[in-house]
Formats: C-alpha cells, sequence, structure tokens
C-alpha cells in the first residue's frame, strides 16, 4: 500500500468524500493524510479522520493566514492536536511568492508552531516557497523534523533539509515536462523521500491541470522509479516505511 502524506480533503472541492476515499484504497492508496491549515479546514478534517479509520491529519496554520491568526487560536491548535488521529504540525512556515510585506509576522507564527511541535513532540510539515534561507533559519532554532512539502528546490538545499534531518515531499511536479525534480531526486536517497499529492492541486501528467487526488499516488511513485532506476514496489516499500516512522503510524 501506499501513503499519501500531504492532501486537502473538503466538500468544497469534492462531492462525494465517501467515494474518493473508495478510490484512493482501490488504487492501493491507504492511510492519507490529511493537511488542515486554517481555522475551518481544522475542524472539517478532524472530523474526516473520526469517522474514516484510515486518514489521519496534520493540523497548523499556513503563512498565508497569518493576519487571520491569534494566541488564543494557537492555544486552540494546541489542544486540537492532542487527538490520536492528529500526526503532525503542518502545514507551516513561509510564503513570499507574492511580497515579503508581513515577512515578520509569518516568521512569529510559524517559530511558534515550531514551537508547539517541538513541546508536543509531534512531526512538522513545511511549506517554504521563495523562502528557503529564513525556513532553514527558524528550523534551526528547534527541536524538530518532518517533511519538506512540495519540495521543488535544487539538489543543494534537498541535501541542506536532509543533514537538518527532514525527508522531502515529492508529488506531480516531478511528471511536469519542464521540472528539474527529477534530476534531484535522483541523487537523493530514496529513504529521504515520502509521496504526496497536495490534492486537489498539482495533478501529475497524464491529468495535469485537472482535480487532484490521492488515487494518483501510484502514477508519482512510478515516475520516481524510472529516475533512481528501482522497481516501482521498492519506491512503495520505501517511501511507505519512511512515512510510518516519520508520523508514527502503526
Amino acid at each position: 500500500m501506499f501513503i499519501d502524506t500531504h492532501c486537502h480533503l473538503s466538500k468544497e472541492d469534492y462531492n462525494d468524500i465517501s467515494q474518493v476515499i473508495l478510490e484512493n484504497r482501490e488504487a492501493g492508496v491507504s492511510p492519507i493524510i490529511i493537511s488542515g491549515c486554517t481555522k475551518e479546514d481544522i475542524i472539517e478534517s478532524l472530523e474526516y479522520s473520526m469517522y474514516y479509520p484510515d486518514i489521519f491529519v496534520t493540523i497548523g496554520y499556513h503563512p498565508s493566514e497569518v493576519s487571520k491568526v491569534s494566541d488564543l487560536d494557537l492555544e486552540k491548535l494546541e489542544e486540537q492536536a492532542k487527538s490520536d488521529k492528529v500526526v503532525g504540525i503542518g502545514e507551516i512556515g513561509l510564503d513570499y511568492h507574492y511580497g515579503k510585506e508581513d515577512r515578520e509576522e509569518q516568521i512569529k507564527l510559524f517559530e511558534k508552531q515550531l514551537a508547539l511541535a517541538q513541546k508536543l513532540d509531534l512531526p512538522v510539515v513545511i511549506h517554504s516557497r521563495d523562502a528557503t534561507l529564513d525556513t532553514i533559519s527558524s528550523l534551526k532554532k528547534y527541536s524538530v523534523s518532518g517533511v519538506i512539502h512540495c519540495f521543488s528546490g535544487s539538489l543543494e538545499v534537498a541535501m541542506e533539509y536532509i543533514k537538518m534531518g527532514f525527508v522531502l515531499g515529492i508529488g506531480g511536479v516531478i511528471t511536469f515536462k519542464n521540472s528539474k525534480l527529477g534530476e534531484v531526486v535522483s541523487r537523493i536517497p530514496l529513504e529521504k523521500i515520502v509521496l504526496e499529492t497536495d490534492s486537489p492541486y498539482l495533478a501529475p501528467v497524464p491529468y495535469r491541470g485537472e482535480k487532484n487526488s490521492s488515487k494518483y499516488i501510484p502514477i508519482i511513485a512510478e515516475k520516481i522509479s524510472s529516475c533512481k532506476g528501482v522497481s516501482t514496489y521498492e519506491v512503495e516499500q520505501i517511501t511507505t516505511e519512511t512515512a510510518k516512522f516519520i508520523f508514527h503510524l502503526d
């Protein structure tokens, strides 16, 4: 079985959640880990995790939520994170793609959540967009490890994260025609990779531009197997064991 370590699942994006879960299982993808990264998403994701035994969640406030999050929200997040189905804090991080006007506020929110993950001894799922140096600087202040979500950086950056104890979340971007990610993946240990979709976003080729789903995880695994010259079965086995280890999944 494959594990989708990072997806988004909500009624806003999918008409029939039960059908989505069924299709995932039929494709050999179970469990899945939903990322709840807004107040509303966190509540909805936790509800699904209580209903479906093979759904787990990571929770935390995305950097785009920085203006909406108060200290009371972070206190509530700590309580929510004590659920048995919560396996990590994320996705949290920094995003300067649209500008750095709120840079300091983003860093403060990020570091408060890193401190929470350290306190609760939970792995983190890191969102970093056009903010690599600040992301690394903040991570080095805390005793945390986890996944660099939707990694698409250089080999040098990949090795720096790996040196810090993180693994890389690889998704549909690796199948894109102009992506350089395959070259990076070919040169890093398979043990330092986990699979993810980030659904409903970033569907892999040949479904690029359509709504993504965890059922497409095998396509990502096949591409990784091609890049590394190993079997898809080996990719499945090793990435699944890595995900189980990181997120403490039985």
